[in-house]
Order: C-alpha cells, then structure tokens, then sequence
C-alpha cells in the first residue's frame, strides 16, 4: 500500500532583538526573578518593536525555513498562520505574509486556537497534502502577545513574549506504515466549558476593544498535565506506539511546570523534552515551532527520530501530532 505522507522538509524562526528579563519586570510590577524562576522556568522574553506587527515576524521565520528547505516562496501553494494576535480583524495575517513574500497563487488563511493553533494549523495542511490539494505548505505560528498584556497584572505579564516559527510541510510517499518518515498521527481537541479559565477580555462584536488577557492559572495548570498527557497517549495508540519509542517531545512553552508535570505522567525522561521556556516565556502559537527550529538545527533531532508536538490553550483546545523525522 502507498500513502502520501507530509514531511517537514525545512523549519525557521524568529526572534525581536528587545529582551525583557526578569530584573526588567522587577521595576514594572510586584514580581522578582527568583519568584518568575521558580514558578515558571522563564528567564527572559522577546517583545516586538513599536513597528513591527505579526506578519512581519511571520514572513521573517518563513523565510528561514523556505531556505532551509532549498524551495522558493513561489514553490508554496498554501499558507496556514496560526495566530490570535492578527495584523487587522480582516484580511486574515496570512494573506499578508502571502502578499509580502510575493506569492501570487495557491490560498492562504489563519486558524485560531491559542496555545494549540500550531497544531491545528498543521494538522489541517497535513490533512491538505492527503488530499492531493497542495505539495508545499508553509506554516506558521506567529504572536505579539505583549499587544494584549494587563502589564499592572504581575500574574499574567510575566508570562508572555513574542515570536514566530514556521516549517514547510511537503508530501513525499510513503508505504503507508509506521517506517514512514512525516506525520503518522494528529488528534485535535477542544472544549468551550472552560473559556472562562483562559481568554482575552474584549473583541469586535463584544466590546469593540482588543482586550487583556486574563488566566486562572492554576486550574489551567491542572487541565494542560491531564489533557497533554491523553491526547499523546492517543497518537501513541493510533500508531501502536509507546512512550519508550519516543526520541522527542516539543511541546508548546508555557511554563516549566507544566513541561516536567506533562513528562512525569508520561513516564517520559526530561532529557527528551526540548525546552526554550526559559528563553522566550510563552509565545502561544509560535512556542511549538520556535522550539522545533533549535532542536533541529543544534542537532538533537536527526533523521527517524520519533517526535511529539502537543499543545493545550485558551478554549480549551488541545493536541498532538507524531511524525517520523
């Protein structure tokens, strides 16, 4: 049997050059570093210039990871943004990053699932390179989450920067079982419930306003161990794998906790989790491929590596995908 299989032929990122460290925050709010430290593992954060806004970070770690691929913008024939801090209400960010590559042909649009919108992003090109719809795919996941901080709320600014990574997802075939390279699995998840828990306290048809952030983040806390931990068990299963076939987890940066909390239940080594929390806090969509970027370009994930993406944000909404690098 043969089966298209999306491989990800080349990955980037992005970084703003202003570094807020902890110290920093120590003369904003009522924090300190050694509390930040301890509490969430993040050292520092990136935020975006004054003229910089989410495309732009966009355009600059897909750039990267076209190069990596040795493709050219014009080879992309769809482009999927996740992001919940667009440019503008509408056109969508990604017809933007489309525009500002010089592409002309093929679509572009964004998703919008917080924390998870990489994974939902990349689920849904790989479900598109299945198809027969589109050989190259640029995705990406882009925030400037310091544009709709509380930054007088010491529990939440504390938490957050800006970013962006991007792959290129290509298909390639495959036999159609596990010794294929690419996404062997994906599930995607979500429930309204709990919006109250994680969300952004404003929007077009509510208060006609950007709004802040709010979080009650120890309930968040307890739900991102137990539904990161389910829906990694479910592409094990999917692919009757188990956690010890599992070369590396990259999970979405949102707190140091929830990272070792995740791998505990697992029963997973936290020498296989990639870690960048400390580097650039929680950049929502953009953590999971900032993260993927470095480990693949310092060497630690090489070729048939098995890896794991999850995420789990505001909604609730939560996933996994596994692939065979």
């Amino acid at each position: 049997m043969t089966a298209i299989r999306s491989i990800i032929s080349g990955t980037g990122s992005y970084l703003p050059e202003n570094i807020l460290t902890n110290k920093d925050l120590e003369n904003k709010v009522d924090t300190s570093d050694e509390w930040i430290i301890e509490r969430t593992g993040i050292k520092q954060r990136h935020i975006a210039a004054d003229d910089q806004v989410t495309s732009d970070l966009a355009v600059a770690a897909a750039s990267k990871a076209l190069e990596s691929a040795n493709l050219n913008a014009a080879d992309i024939d769809l482009i999927v943004v996740a992001t919940s801090t667009a440019d503008q209400t509408f056109p969508s960010t990604a017809t933007t990053v489309q525009r500002k590559l010089g592409i002309t042909k093929g679509a572009a649009f964004d998703v919008q699932a917080v924390c998870s919108g990489f994974v939902y992003a990349l689920t849904t090109a790989d479900n598109f390179i299945k198809a027969g719809q589109a050989k190259h795919v640029l995705v990406i996941g882009a925030e400037i989450f310091s544009r709709i901080l509380d930054w007088e709320d010491r529990t939440t600014c504390v938490l957050f920067g800006d970013g962006a990574g991007a792959i290129v997802l290509s298909a390639k075939a495959g036999v159609g079982d596990n010794s294929d390279q690419g996404i062997l699995a994906s599930r995607i998840h979500s429930d309204g419930r709990y919006n109250d828990m994680l969300y952004v306290d404003g929007g077009v048809s509510s208060t006609q306003t950007v709004g802040h952030l709010r979080m009650q983040g120890r309930e968040v806390f307890r739900h991102a161990v137990v539904n990161l931990a389910s829906v990694v068990g479910e592409v094990l299963e999917d692919t009757n794998m188990t956690s010890d076939d599992i070369n590396w987890i990259v999970p979405h940066q949102a707190n140091k906790r929830i990272l070792d909390g995740t791998a505990r239940k697992l029963k997973i080594s936290p020498d296989k989790v990639v870690v960048t929390v400390d580097k650039h806090a929680n950049t929502s969509a953009a953590s999971i491929p900032l993260a993927l970027d470095e480990a693949v370009r310092d060497g630690r994930i090489t070729q048939d590596d098995i890896v794991i993406l999850e995420a789990m944000g505001g909604g609730f909404t939560w996933g996994a995908c596994l692939l065979r690098w």
